[in-house]
């Protein structure tokens, strides 16, 4: 039930009131009392429910002919059920009674107009709106939560429209309605009614640039719809027809949840008296939305499209290279996506400048792009060429200063579905580098890591990636599906096994077996050249340290155990302070469901075969996954990047819906 409001009865005229459908009405039957009454009773037409309220230990329930106690603390509530037909067509009639036997002393009068005045959404999340007279106001988490789900419509379904959707005051498809919540406003109750009453809709400042509502009037015309709420117009005078019981909007969110918001935002209804001056609101409903958050997906999702640039360097076309992908993308059946040069001014690394997501409410989901704030030769990609109907775009500018490497999204993965310490993380967790342990150096922007917290469903996790050149998380960590109970595993670069390997293959004999055999522009180093290679071992120490560091950072927030890792051979070489793949990396592969697209390593062959090679399908395909290697040496790696740099992929979104998550 709503609050209360209270209405004073008078002996010398009767009372007329307005009562809402579901609101309790307190009768005052104490403001004005016949000389000498000692009790009251009261009666109301049909239609009408009547409460007492009273303490059973002071009052005892009237029988037969006995009324109730004036004074003994009796109260009075009123409701009704259903709306009027017409004017002041319920009745209640209070009736006052001295001591001595005999008619009433004084009677008054209350005649009730019932009016059914409801704001309603998708509170049980079931993709369609439901009338509900529950805690509308609230919105809960979890499996047995309730609440309704509100999308920044971040698309843009007219190819006339300039902007997203989100910016246009204007509906410019039909299409676009899909992408907005229901909301739906009961009215009904007699017409004469709303000629001294008026229904005004409302949004809060706070959340007047964060939200907006259109007003359907149910035509199939674009100028059926006209915005009614938003950041210009904070309140909205509902136009009512004649007979009209219901009055549709649509619903779009301007914004994502930030460090500035929490993600929820309210939108209310309130039926105000015009007789009165000022004017009186006698009810108000009140609905709450959480705004969708913007969600990864892991490598263990299926993949449905891969995305590679056509570039031109020194070397020539990386046209080889895009064969390699589209034989990998048909294995997988995977959609390939080709940047041609024009749309990204030769620059290669499609994974740094842009994160694919999605959003969703009960009733629509979309993929959604996030635009990293690098802002190179593909800067205009994602905004040009992704955005469209049902695709939606984001991004984040860093104020004031420049971007630098660890803004770059080659620096932002998540993990699979993860339980740590009995707690649920059914979307994984969000892995971003920072400079941490040291002090100083580079860290992801603020912006950028604000943004990914605030979302709150894949809770962020800060990894050491300074110690890199580049610096980014896909340097020395993947993820790959497997069809075991755990589904996944975490795969790390590894210089020590990479060193042991090669110990191994030296005592087999194998000492002058050479890596970088196959590369005429790279210079060999023998197995035992970069065993007794001071320098080399002592820059793969510290490389290792700093994996080992974040090993046990991803165990302890990803809940893993060291049966849960698998260590690809990696070697790295230090450039001051800094290190970089001293091999084409590994474990910065692509990941197609159970096909990879692995950088090919050129190492030692060791009876017609990479040891490299070898050893890393020993390690992948008992878990059921294909390894396909792939030379990228001239076009990505000698550049500081590898496959997984120069790729990026749109995968299929959880089923597990965000709004079940315990938070």
């Amino acid at each position: 039930m709503a609050p209360q409001r209270a209405v004073q009865l008078s002996l010398k005229k009767p009372t007329y009131a307005v009562c809402v459908v579901g609101v309790e009405t307190y009768v005052d039957v104490y403001s004005d009392v016949p000389k000498g009454s000692v009790t009251f009773g009261i009666s109301g037409s049909s239609g009408v429910e009547i409460f007492m309220v009273y303490d059973p230990a002071r009052v005892t329930k009237p029988t037969g002919k006995t009324h109730w106690p004036l004074g003994a603390g009796v109260d009075v509530i009123v409701s009704v059920d259903t709306a009027s037909k017409d004017l002041n067509d319920l009745k209640v009639k209070v009736s006052y009674f001295g001591q001595q036997e005999g008619g009433a002393l004084g009677q008054s009068v209350l005649y009730l107009t019932g009016v059914d005045i409801s704001l309603d959404v998708d509170m049980g999340r079931a993709g369609k709106v439901k009338k509900s007279q529950g805690d509308k106001k609230s919105w809960r988490w979890g499996p047995e939560g309730y609440g309704a789900v509100l999308l920044v419509n971040c698309d843009r379904d007219s190819l006339r429209s300039k902007g997203l959707d989100l910016t246009n005051t204007q509906l410019t498809s039909l299409d676009d309605l899909q992408d907005m919540s229901p909301m739906v406003l009961s009215c009904d109750g007699p017409d004469e009614l709303f000629d001294n009453h008026k229904l005004i809709l409302n949004v809060p400042f706070s959340d007047s640039k964060r939200v907006g509502v259109f007003c359907a009037r149910g035509g199939n015309s674009l100028s059926d719809y006209k915005q009614v709420l938003g950041p210009q117009h904070l309140s909205y005078e509902v136009e009512r027809q004649l007979g009209e019981r219901k009055i549709g909007f649509y619903v779009e969110g301007f914004t994502f949840p930030d460090a500035d918001f929490l993600g929820l935002v309210s939108l209310s209804v309130s039926l105000v008296d015009t007789k009165t001056l000022p004017e009186v609101p006698l009810f108000t409903d009140t609905v709450t939305f959480r705004v969708a958050p913007w969600i990864m997906t892991p490598n263990t999702q299926p993949p449905l499209e891969l995305y590679v640039c056509s570039v031109v360097d020194l070397h020539g076309s990386n046209e080889k290279f895009l064969k390699d992908m589209s034989d990998l993308a048909l294995k997988a059946n995977c959609k390939l996506i080709i940047c041609p040069r024009i749309e990204n001014r030769n620059d290669r690394w499609i994974q740094d400048e842009m994160e694919f997501g999605y959003i969703e409410a009960p009733h629509k989901s979309f993929p959604v792009v996030f635009d990293s704030p690098r802002n190179r030769g593909l800067k205009d990609f994602p905004y040009k060429r992704i955005l469209g109907p049902d695709f939606g775009y984001v991004t984040r500018e860093i104020p004031f200063v420049g971007a630098s490497g660890l803004d770059s999204f080659g620096n932002l993965d998540v993990s699979p579905p993860v339980t740590v310490d009995g707690k649920e993380y059914p979307l994984g967790r969000i892995l971003i580098g920072s400079s941490f342990p040291k002090s100083g150096g580079r860290r992801m922007a603020k912006v950028v890591r604000d943004f990914l917290k605030a979302q709150q469903v894949q809770a962020p996790v800060e990894l050491y990636s300074d110690w890199l050149s580049v610096g980014h998380v896909d340097e020395f960590l993947s993820f790959v599906p497997t069809s075991d109970q755990k589904g996944f595993r975490l795969l790390l670069a590894s210089p020590s096994a990479c060193l042991k390997l090669f110990q191994e293959k030296k005592e087999e004999g194998y000492g002058e077996a050479a890596q970088f055999d196959g590369l005429n522009h790279q210079v060999k180093r023998s197995i035992n050249e970069m065993l007794a290679d001071r320098r080399l071992r002592s820059n793969n120490l510290h490389a290792q340290k700093c994996i080992d560091w974040n090993r046990e950072v991803l165990k302890r927030e990803l809940g893993l155990t060291e049966r849960d890792i698998v260590d690809i051979p990696q070697l790295f070489s230090l450039t001051g302070s800094y290190a970089k793949a001293f091999f084409p990396d590994m474990v910065n592969m692509v990941v197609l469901g159970k096909y990879l697209g692995i950088p090919k390593p050129f190492g030692p062959i060791i009876n017609g075969r990479c040891c490299l090679e070898e050893k890393v399908r020993s390690l992948l395909e008992p878990l059921g996954l294909h390894c396909i290697f792939i030379d990228d040496y001239l076009s990505y790696h000698e550049l500081l990047g590898e496959i997984h740099c120069g790729t990026n992929v749109r995968r299929k979104p959880f089923p597990f819906k965000w709004w079940h998550m315990v938070l």
